[in-house]
């Protein structure tokens, strides 16, 4: 078997479901962390090129191009990269550091150019979490704005199109698994529509925070260097650069230690954790209504439902989708308990915690693809559907008991209690209890109007744009 055939991987996220994770490994495998912060140093140094009173020339457009010809990271460079680290590489010892190793992969490029006269201004009086937080808040925003958000936004616009199509077929509700006031599948679909599109927009408008202030937060080695330059507005005028230049929204935190406090990362990880449970909210709605044969599944030739019982189309997707979306929640959570947490100025628990951030996202991915597959091979099932709801005439009670308190009949919720509550009655039974109330013809004439089918509200409404 070969190396490197997905049988061989130990995580299911690069093996099993690797077809569905493809998109993340521009944004969060390890070459990509290598190629984002060396954007994050560059970009740096492009930047200081143009502070007037720093010993270092001004460069060309041309030059410009050059160091951002970096960014097209190959196999080889990355290889370059990892060699440097835990190898050496020609002169250079290793450096059992993966950034100084980038650093010197970056001074390796430029030192084969016109720009060699620059090479001690890389990574100038920085520490390494400067670039690298900016290297994972690009990684997160562009990976959300690429990747993530599309997915979701498939996934809503499907959800959405389910509540326009069954927006008028009424189906039982159930609260504390009993029969309740009947609904309509198009508004069930609608509500976790909005609450999907609610997040949407909280996550398209959420700003990352990123430092670039030294070894202790302090500018203590720009400072001593270059005393008069306003190290602080250089943060300030820096930063909404790079987020322009990217297309993300970043804003830089003056006041950290040596590492970004990470709070507007776990921010943004809860409401990833919040469309998670959305969607397992979802998830299990939809399998319980496939469950009871409200919602049937459309058969795909050649595929097997069950190894021994034949007749079987199981919900897997929805329930793939759930233990997806779970596992990456159990990572997020432990990311918002973790992260924001560190030793004084500086401890290193946090580096190993970060490169698992494309795991998270990973699974989370394949949760949106699996209920994304589960969407495309159902249909509501009208009939049964509406042969349950019938079943449970007790429904309307409610309304009944309300209009007759509106008429101002004495104890009208009693009456409908002992008439109904815990006892199997049918629709007749109700009529017969109608005939018998003090009321105008007229009044009766309404309640008889009443059936579980039309006892629906507003459902109708609140489903439609």
């Amino acid at each position: 078997m070969p190396s490197n055939s997905s049988l061989n991987l130990i995580s299911p996220i690069d093996g099993r479901y690797q077809k569905y994770t493809k998109d993340l490994v521009q944004y969060f495998s390890e070459a990509a962390s290598i190629k984002y912060k060396i954007i994050a140093e560059i970009e740096y140094l492009i930047n200081l090129t143009e502070v007037k009173g720093i010993s270092i020339r001004k460069i060309t457009e041309s030059e410009k191009k050059i160091l951002r010809s970096l960014y097209d990271l190959d196999e080889a460079g990355a290889d370059m990269v990892n060699k440097i680290e835990l190898h050496g590489y020609k002169n250079i010892k290793a450096t059992n550091h993966d950034f100084k190793a980038i650093e010197y992969y970056i001074k390796e490029k430029i030192g084969e150019t016109k720009l060699k006269d620059v090479l001690e201004f890389v990574h100038f009086g920085l520490t390494t979490w400067d670039a690298t937080n900016i290297a994972y808040a690009l990684m997160l925003g562009e990976s959300i704005r690429d990747v993530y958000l599309p997915a979701l936004e498939e996934l809503e616009d499907k959800i959405s199109k389910l509540a326009n199509e069954n927006k008028n077929i009424p189906m039982l509700s159930r609260t504390h698994g009993q029969s309740a006031s009947p609904t309509t599948f198009g508004k069930e679909f609608r509500i976790f529509e909005e609450r999907l599109k609610r997040q949407v927009k909280k996550i398209q408008s959420h700003v990352l925070s990123v430092k670039l202030n030294g070894a202790t937060g302090n500018y203590n080695a720009l400072s001593a260097a270059y005393p008069q330059i306003d190290w602080i507005n250089f943060s300030k005028t820096f930063i909404p650069k790079i987020s322009k230049l990217r297309g993300v929204k970043l804003e830089v935190n003056l006041y950290t230690t040596q590492i970004e406090p990470y709070d507007s990362f776990v921010e943004l990880f809860d409401s990833l954790n919040l469309v998670n449970n959305i969607l397992i909210g979802f998830n299990q709605d939809m399998w319980r209504y496939i469950s009871d044969g409200w919602i049937g599944q459309k058969p795909v030739e050649g595929e097997v439902g069950s190894s021994t019982m034949p007749h079987k189309i199981n919900p897997w997707f929805l329930e793939n989708s759930e233990g997806n979306l779970g596992m990456a929640n159990a990572m997020f959570e432990f990311f918002a308990r973790k992260l924001p947490i560190s030793r004084l100025q500086r401890d290193l628990s946090d580096s190993t915690v970060l490169r698992n951030i494309g795991v998270a996202f990973g699974h989370s991915l394949i949760g949106f693809k699996y209920l994304n597959n589960q969407l495309g091979r159902i249909v509501v099932n009208k009939e049964k559907a509406l042969k349950d709801l019938n079943n449970h005439p007790e429904v309307i009670t409610e309304a009944i008991q309300t209009i007759l308190r509106r008429e101002g009949v004495t104890m009208p919720y009693e009456k409908l209690k002992d008439l109904s509550r815990g006892k199997d009655i049918t629709l007749t039974d109700i009529h017969k209890f109608i005939q018998t109330l003090e009321v105008s013809e007229k009044i009766k004439k309404e309640l008889l109007k009443i059936t579980p089918e039309n006892y629906t509200g507003l459902a109708s409404k609140l489903a439609s744009r």
